[in-house]
This record gives structure tokens, sequence and C-alpha cells, in this order.
């Protein structure tokens, strides 16, 4: 059953107890789509509007933009459960024989890497997100403004959390070539985003004072 076709008690309940999955890369896509979420509703209160006839054509795309995102994000949420399960999975391969050590040493980086790879699809995905968020807080239904900043502030909170389940990975990784690639990518996301996110949230500062 996939996880996020639980009620949110569910699936707090689930992350919250004992088991295995679903864990913290999962967690960091729910709170991906929430922030896409959160966003598209100050979006689809603005489309249709004749007083923002203007700006329509531009809240539509930006609308596209974070309903697909929060539809990948929600998959991956149920992805990243799937990738943890497959690494618990490598890591209890026997290892009596020389052989057997062999096949679960390279079983257990191939599932590595396979997991590392979700959070930092959630991290791109959240990037995609707070990138548009800027152009929103500008054109939106003012009304509906402080919905992009929750979506600013989520948003950058999943991909930090994305970055942590990324690098949880990476530290057993041996293959340094792959290792340097995913923090490079990481460390621009971040830059990108951050500065993205800052942006968005002052504007919304701002149309609040005012």
């Amino acid at each position: 059953m996939s996880l996020v076709a639980e009620t949110v008690r569910a699936y707090t309940q689930r992350l919250a107890s004992d088991q295995p999955t679903p864990g913290g890369g999962s967690a960091a896509a729910v709170v991906g789509a929430l922030a896409a979420a959160s966003a598209a509703m100050a979006a689809n209160f603005t489309v249709g509007k004749k007083k923002f006839a203007d700006v329509q054509a531009d809240i539509e795309r930006i609308v596209a933009t974070l309903e697909e995102q929060r539809q990948t994000l929600l998959d991956l949420a149920d992805a990243d459960a799937d990738a943890y399960s497959k690494v618990g999975g490598a890591y209890g391969m026997p290892r009596d024989s020389d052989e057997e050590k062999q096949a679960r040493r390279e079983a257990i980086q191939e599932a590595l890497m396979a997991a590392a790879e979700v959070p930092m699809a959630v991290g791109e995905a959240c990037a995609a997100v707070l990138a548009v968020l800027p152009e929103l807080a500008d054109k939106c239904n003012p009304n509906l403004i402080s919905d992009v900043g929750v979506g600013a502030e989520l948003g950058l909170a999943a991909l930090r959390s994305a970055q942590l389940n990324v690098e949880v990975n990476l530290a057993f990784i041996k293959d340094e070539d792959y290792n340097a690639e995913k923090r490079k990518r990481l460390a621009q996301l971040m830059t990108d985003s951050a500065s993205a996110a800052e942006i968005t949230i002052e504007k919304v500062k701002q149309a609040i004072v005012a």
C-alpha cells in the first residue's frame, strides 16, 4: 500500500514507530509536497479572477509546475521507503564465503547509490518549487500571499532535509567521484534555492506589513 495514500494521522504514526520505513527521506518528500500544495493554493485563488487577468498565463504556468512537483514528491515519498528497504535487504545478505561477502559488498554499494538518488530527486523537486515562488509572490492574489511564504519555508526545510538524507548515504558509498558529483549538485541547489526562498519570504513580509 502506498504510504501517501494513508491519512496524515496514520502516516505520522508509522513515521513515529520503531519500523524502518517511512523515514526521514520520505518525510522530506511529504513536506516538499506540502510546500508545493500551499503555494498552489495561492495560485489557484488567482487563476480565473478578472482582477488578475493580465497575469493569468503566468499563474497557469506556475500552477502546472507546482502540481507536477507535488505529484513527483508524493511518488518520491513512497520511493524512498522502497529504496531504504532494499538497503536493509542488501545488508542482510549472507556473508559466509568470500564470494558471498563480495556479492554483499557490491549489493550494498548499489543499494546505497539507489537510496541516495531518491532524496537527490526530492531536492531537485523542492528546488523547482522554490524557483517559481518569487514570481508567484509578485503576481498572486494578495489575500493568499502568506501561503506562498509557507510554501517557501516548507520547501527550504524539505530541501535541507533531503540534503541530510543524501549525505547519510554518501557517507557509506566508496565511489568518491560519485560522492563529489552529488555534493556539488547539492551545494548548487542549496545556494539557488536558499536565495529564492529568502526573496520570496521577504516579498511576503513586505506585503503583509504593507
